[in-house]
């Protein structure tokens, strides 16, 4: 299938974990290594033949705003949240007639990973399949991840439908914050804020919410620690 060329990056949060980093910057803006969080998600993009980033802003947003238009590709949108923070789903909402109709990748700014035998975003955008499925998340083994504190977040089935943990005690997979979606499915969604968990049970009842995992070793860069840590690894890496 073909890999979309439009992508959406969730960068409104509050960082609230990431403080002191955050006191003065989104969390977009803390760097890792020698480059900031946002840019290391739009640098993978690109790569994988995005032409066009729709940019979500909150907290200290004309500082986020003014870094991004250094930026000459991809080109940049902003979805402006200042009034309300949307969270995951609401946020999506908020900008779909920014992001169109056709199947759009949505990244967290939060998620780094090292490369495996076949790189991550190729291997969900050959994983994607507008016929069988609505949303399709790339998932990382939980023995190859750091920074992720959870028991994990879903079950695989053979032929990729996914299914939540649930009440169950672990999970073998994580969400490592990259999806393909098609930006109507949420829609049906409340007015206001509200996370894409609530699209993702509706789809998962269904068995249009399916997933692929990646080959490389995932980083959730949620804290000053977890920032650390990555920092240190990718320069081992180096």
């Amino acid at each position: 299938m073909t890999a979309p060329v439009t992508a959406m990056i969730l960068a409104a949060g509050l960082g609230t974990r990431m403080r002191p980093l955050t006191n003065d910057r989104p969390k977009a803006l803390v760097e890792l290594g020698d480059r900031a969080l946002i840019d290391h998600m739009l640098d993978r993009l690109e790569e994988q033949g995005v032409t066009r980033a729709v940019v979500n802003v909150h907290a200290f947003a004309n500082r986020l705003e003014a870094h991004l238009s250094r930026r000459s590709s991809p080109a940049i949108v902003i979805s402006d949240e200042r009034a309300q923070l949307l969270e995951t789903g609401g946020g999506l909402k908020k900008a779909r007639a920014l992001v169109g109709d056709d199947p759009i990748w949505v990244a967290n700014i939060d998620s780094v990973w090292t490369e495996g035998a076949r790189p991550a975003l190729t291997a969900l955008a050959e994983a994607w399949n507008p016929e069988r499925m609505d949303d399709c998340l790339l998932l990382a083994r939980m023995e190859d991840t750091l920074g992720f504190d959870g028991p994990g977040d879903f079950f695989l089935a053979p032929d990729g439908r996914l299914t939540h943990r649930g009440a169950a005690a672990a999970a073998p997979f994580a969400f490592m914050g990259v999806h393909i979606v098609k930006p109507a499915v949420v829609d049906d969604g409340p007015e206001g804020p509200f996370s894409m968990m609530t699209t993702w049970r509706r789809l998962m009842a269904r068995g249009r919410l399916h997933g692929t995992v990646m080959d490389g070793f995932w980083m959730h860069v949620g804290d000053p620690q977890a920032r650390d840590a990555a920092e240190a690894r990718l320069g081992a890496g180096a």
